[in-house]
């Protein structure tokens, strides 16, 4: 080992041991020196791909969760572990006899299982490990990110392939779960170094422009933070001011949820006032007095205020926003916060280390798996994980005040399966605000919401396309894959039904469609591709199934004719209506009417029966296309 190396290695170590001293006792440091002791001659013959030695890292990682997350003796020695078993003749039971059961038990979670089969994917596979000690601890994960974080930081020496691969894991997983923890810092990092490497000439293109941006804006900024000062000092508050610019990714997130450029899109800095703990007010009441201080100044913008002290994050961040008008003439994002919250929000749930505060977290992250672990589909598994901890989050309230915290964006339909799925399952409408609306409508922070519901009501197929959260996409997943599927597709131009004279052609991928002999599509594919005609059998009247149908109807304008078209459908033959649209041309009347029947049969016998009503003078069938 270089002279150079052994200088660094040593440098960085004994700052390490210097910073644990402080808060550890004698015993303690002796388990930690012979940690890293032990690491040192395990990894004695190795180098990572930098060349550089590998004991680099495990220093690096144990500094990690030491310094930046302020976790104590066990953490701290099972991150110097991390990788003896996973790379070394060391074994689990080793580390057990020397260290005992707990680090034996952090150091066999972030070791990575070999096996000869993997049950999905070798990334799958260990995220699950990962994912399922955290019925039992929550440090082994602080371990596993502390890991991501220096992999990251040194992602420099790896090939481009690896890099992506790498850098993908770490978006698709390892940010998401440092979102879910609280970690902010963390997380932010992680999401930017896979920007960077992922796609590094869009990554340096931002960060030259938001440099630039950051430049000019800067001077103004600061004449804002100055006035701000002036303010809270002559108010007798105690706080300071500091500007925070939101770093690539952030910003570029923004941009793609709201289609801007760059230079258009906005929030990518904002303003945080931070006062000290123990003011001799509560925080919420320290908050609304800065909060009153500057809006007897600053023009507030409506409805930007938002308060995550009363109605914290699902992952525990707190804060105090509001949009002020600065006399630049632009709105500028405040965040109003305690010392303890900023601490907080770096520290998450390594912030509170109290019993009661890790039980709080176990049971979160225990609720969110147990609707998740049980799935057995690879890529579902990790989808609905990440989804899941990577919202943002929004608190609704059920008519009694119960708070309801959903992903930015939830429909009240995930509402509705978020109270139950058999609410979710005979939702038919919602009340928003004390406003009738669709289940589909899109929720925002603090709507109060209540949900109407039938017997008789089942889900609608769309409503796939309207939910954001797990718990309700795995539930209607699982209701239609429980659903009879029809053997055959029907042609989209001619819709085939139970009982007209149809023709199957056989596609590519083995699925028959059926078509009309009389559509033109089966005309022509009969006459180009005569060998894919197959003979259908079983395309008869099935209960189970019902079929979109539509109609026009014209006729005499007269009282009580749409009353009589209505109670025709509904009530005298027992079908579902779907849609109805109207319209009078000189007491004409026409009517397109969106129903459902089981078959071409009972679509006659409906046709006739409206032919029949006083007045109508044409029925006619309307393709749906």
């Amino acid at each position: 080992m270089g002279e150079n190396y052994e200088a660094l290695i040593s440098g960085q170590v004994e700052k390490l041991f210097a910073y644990m001293a402080e808060r550890s006792s004698e015993q303690e440091m002796e388990h930690i020196r012979e940690a890293y002791n032990l690491a040192f001659e395990a990894h004695s013959k190795q180098r990572r791909k930098s060349g550089e030695p590998y004991i680099i890292h495990p220093i690096a990682v144990a500094a990690i969760v030491a310094e930046e997350l302020e976790l104590g003796e066990n953490p701290v020695i099972s991150a110097f572990l991390h990788d003896v078993v996973e790379d070394t003749d060391y074994t689990i039971d080793d580390i057990r006899e020397r260290f005992g059961d707990d680090v034996a038990f952090l150091v066999g979670t972030v070791t990575k299982q070999k096996k000869d089969k993997y049950q999905h994917s070798k990334q799958v596979d260990n995220y699950r490990q990962i994912l399922e000690s955290v019925h039992y601890d929550i440090r082994a994960l602080l371990i596993k990110l502390a890991d991501r974080l220096h992999n990251m930081r040194t992602l420099d020496s790896m090939r481009a392939d690896k890099q992506m691969k790498i850098a993908g894991e770490t978006d698709y997983f390892y940010a998401p779960l440092a979102n879910r923890l609280g970690l902010y810092h963390i997380k932010t990092e992680l999401e930017n170094l896979s920007f960077r490497y992922r796609c590094p000439k869009e990554y340096a293109i931002m960060e030259e422009v938001l440099n630039e941006e950051q430049r000019i804006d800067r001077p103004r900024l600061e004449r804002f933070t100055a006035k701000i000062d002036h303010l809270l000092m002559a108010a007798g508050i105690e706080a300071r001011t500091e500007i925070r610019y939101r770093k690539p990714y952030s910003v570029w997130r923004k941009m793609q949820a709201k289609g801007s450029d760059v230079k258009h899109v906005d929030g990518k800095h904002y303003i945080r006032i931070i006062y000290p703990n123990g003011s001799g007010y509560s925080e919420k009441a320290m908050s609304l007095l800065i909060y009153s201080t500057l809006t007897d100044v600053f023009k507030e913008r409506p409805g930007s205020v938002s308060n995550y002290i009363d109605a914290p994050k699902e992952n525990g961040y707190q804060s105090f926003h509001v949009k002020l008008l600065s006399e630049q003439g632009m709105w500028e994002e405040i965040h109003i916060s305690s010392e303890r919250m900023v601490r907080n929000s770096r520290l998450g749930c390594a912030a509170e280390r109290t019993e009661q505060n890790v039980t709080m977290w176990l049971n979160k992250f225990r609720a969110i798996l147990q609707d998740v672990a049980d799935d057995n589909h690879d890529m579902e598994f990790m989808d609905g994980i990440t989804s899941t901890f990577y919202n943002d989050d929004i608190m609704v309230f059920t008519p009694k005040g119960r708070g309801v915290i959903l992903p930015k964006g939830a429909s009240a339909l995930d509402f509705a399966f978020e109270i139950h799925s058999e609410v979710g399952e005979k939702a038919v409408y919602a009340r928003i605000n004390g406003k009738l609306m669709s289940v589909c409508t899109e929720l925002r922070r603090g709507d109060c919401v209540e949900i109407g519901t039938a017997e008789d009501a089942t889900p609608s197929p769309e409503w796939v396309n309207h939910v954001s959260t797990y718990r309700a996409k795995r539930y209607l997943r699982s209701y239609f894959a429980s659903m009879p599927r029809l053997e055959y597709d029907r042609c989209e131009h001619c819709n085939p039904l139970p009982g007209d004279e149809v023709v199957g052609f056989e596609r590519n991928d083995g699925r028959v469609v059926l078509h009309k002999r009389d559509c033109a599509t089966a005309i022509r594919l009969a006459s180009q591709y005569g060998d894919s005609i197959t003979h259908i059998t079983s395309f008869d009247e099935n209960p189970a199934f019902l079929y979109p149908v539509r109609i026009r109807m014209r006729g005499i304008d007269r009282y009580h004719l749409m009353s009589d078209l209505i109670d025709c459908i509904t009530d005298r033959l027992h079908l579902t209506m779907l849609g109805l649209a109207t319209e009078n041309i000189d007491r004409i009347a026409i009517c397109t009417i969106d129903f459902s029947v089981h078959s071409a049969s009972e679509l006659q016998k409906a046709m006739a029966s409206i032919a029949a009503i006083e007045g109508v003078d044409e029925v006619q069938y309307l393709p749906i296309s």
